[in-house]
Parts: C-alpha cells; structure tokens; sequence
C-alpha cells in the first residue's frame, strides 16, 4: 500500500515537473497534478488499453509509434477533463508525454528494481 502511494506521489512529481519544463503545459499546484496523473493513468488503463487492442496491426507496423500517439491523447482527453491542467495542443502534450516518460525512468533507475 506504500509503494502504490510512492508511486502515485512520484507519478504526481514527474507531471508538474513535466508541467514546469515544457511550454504550453499549465498545471495549478503538486495536488492538480497528482490528480492528473491518476486520471492520465487510468484513461490509459481503459480506453487507451481498448484503442491498443483495436490498432494493434498498425501499432506493429508502426514500431509502437501508434501506442505513442494514443497515449498523447490520453494526455489530451485528460486536458479535456481538468480546469487545473491544460496543454496547448498535440505537439506539447507529445512533448509533455515524453518528458514524463524520462522522468518516470530516472526514477526507476535510481530506485532500482520492485522485486522483493
């Protein structure tokens, strides 16, 4: 139950750094964007977990870049969805989305692996 809240806090963390680094992402304070990441976290749980399924031939032919996009509008949806989280567009919530992803796995890296 710690590491699901780590992982939330820290998820949170790499949302408004991302927020802070990127132009054209705005979020309202660390606890705006710790709910945003829950939100970007569940959107691509379900509907991005469908859309993969369903584009799954094209995301094959495409090296994963398809995952990458639906993931972009997973952020975009999530945008949609908040007043204390806004992106100015497809071109830096992609940038806000790889950002994240960076900041993701230089935490895992220093933290080293889950397995107990």
């Amino acid at each position: 139950m710690i590491r699901l809240i780590i992982k939330i806090l820290l998820m949170g963390l790499a949302v408004f750094i991302g927020a802070k680094v990127v132009p054209g992402v705005q979020v309202n304070g660390f606890g705006s964007a710790v709910l945003a990441a829950i939100l970007i976290a569940i959107a691509n749980a379900t509907v991005g977990f469908i859309l993969r399924l369903l584009t799954f031939p094209i995301n094959f032919l495409t090296l994963g870049l398809v995952s990458f996009i639906i993931t972009v509008l997973m952020v975009l949806m999530v945008d949609s969805w908040m007043k204390d989280f806004n992106t100015d567009g497809f071109l830096s919530a992609a940038i806000f989305s790889i950002v994240v992803a960076l900041v993701n796995a230089l935490y895992s890296v220093i933290a080293g692996s889950d397995k107990d």
